[in-house]
């Protein structure tokens, strides 16, 4: 597809009007504008069908003079309230040098793999730079919202939210599918005994492995210290309970400490065991998250405690019907870039499982 860039103005012969929700233009338009530059549909002959947001992106640069008798102001005017921060997004990505297709059925190819359930959940497809809507390839699924917008967490992954603020910035936040396993290899461990103190497990003596090669707890530990401990989360506590690697010396097991931790936290405390067992059992390594404003930090290959090195992602755990607003999801996200790390989600799935693995990131089309 070349790119080429017709003069302003409408040719003699082509007419602009509003049918049905779209926008229809006779004349050469098929060549001039879907040919040459990617927008609309054909419609037969020379006869095309542009979406409203592709007609009004036409009005913006002087290759449209009027639809319906309608110029630019009063065209963007009459489509509503959404109109305005998806016809931002289509402005900005064909000014970074993208042919897109809002996403529906007629626009979009089927070659492209995208169904009518999918498309449903997008705004725009975008094709790789030097491709169009004839090509099948893909490069960005995109869903526009505002600032303000709620955001159901089950209804984000594969595709590029495009958050549209209220001095009308942009920031484009990549959602995909995320494998949380590792490639740590924890030592075989001996069954050991703990106190319960408050919020968490003091295992006294412990045995070596359980720190240093099951990268379990920290130890407790100072300059004048007389006794050797290792301090576990109650999370990790729950954990190893559950193993048949930990008991409560005064009694209790796996139940009392998951009973304290529903005390100490509610809810919250069964997402973080079930994301915390299937991290290990993924063979990573979660460690608290903290100092991050997450639930954990996770490290993929652990070979020392000696040397953690950097964890590589960030993980906060949901309920199945959590719903994001922008401000904070931007938050999450520059958070972890900042310390150089992937901010991803554990979300639970209806019956309660984790189930669900997002990764976000920032992205610059």
């Amino acid at each position: 597809m070349s790119h080429i860039h017709a003069a302003g103005g409408i040719p003699p012969g082509m007419d602009a009007a509003l049918h049905d929700g779209e926008v229809r233009v006779g004349g050469d338009a098929r060549q001039r504008f879907h040919d040459a530059r990617g927008y609309g549909r054909p419609l037969g002959g020379d006869e095309i069908a542009l979406a409203p947001v592709e007609a009004a992106h036409l009005l913006y640069r002087g290759d449209l003079e009027r639809v319906d008798g309608m110029g630019f102001r009063a065209f963007l005017t009459s489509q509503g309230e959404r109109f305005g921060p998806r016809f931002l997004v289509y402005l900005d990505l064909r000014d970074r040098g993208f042919y897109l297709s809002p996403a529906v059925e007629g626009w979009v190819q089927p070659s492209t793999g995208l169904d009518a359930a999918e498309l449903e959940e997008l705004d725009f497809v975008v094709y790789p730079r030097g491709k169009g809507p004839t090509d099948g390839a893909v490069a960005h699924r995109i869903r526009v919202v505002g600032e303000r917008t709620d955001i159901p967490a089950a209804s984000l992954g594969d595709a590029v939210v495009a958050v549209v603020d209220e001095e009308g910035d942009l920031t484009y936040l990549e959602t995909t599918g995320f494998d949380p396993s590792g490639e740590t290899a924890v030592a075989d461990l001996e069954p050991t005994s703990g106190t319960l103190l408050e919020d968490r497990v003091l295992v006294w003596d412990p045995p070596g492995p359980f720190h240093d090669r099951g990268f379990y707890g920290q130890p407790l530990e100072g300059r004048a210290a007389a006794f050797d401990v290792l301090h576990l989360s109650l999370v990790e506590a729950a954990y190893l309970a559950a193993q048949g690697l930990l008991e409560l010396a005064d009694g209790g097991g796996v139940a009392r400490l998951v009973d304290r931790g529903r005390a100490v936290e509610g809810e919250r405390f069964d997402r973080r065991l079930r994301a915390y067992r299937a991290l290990r059992n993924a063979g990573s390594v979660p460690k608290t998250g903290f100092k991050f404003g997450a639930d954990f930090r996770v490290y993929r290959e652990v070979e020392s405690v000696d040397k953690l090195g950097h964890s590589e992602f960030l993980v906060r755990a949901l309920p199945h019907e959590y719903v994001f607003s922008p401000r904070d999801l931007a938050l999450d996200v520059r958070l972890a870039h900042g310390v150089r790390k992937r901010m991803v989600f554990a979300l639970d799935g209806a019956n309660g499982e984790t189930t669900r693995w997002l990764a976000v990131g920032r992205l610059t089309p």
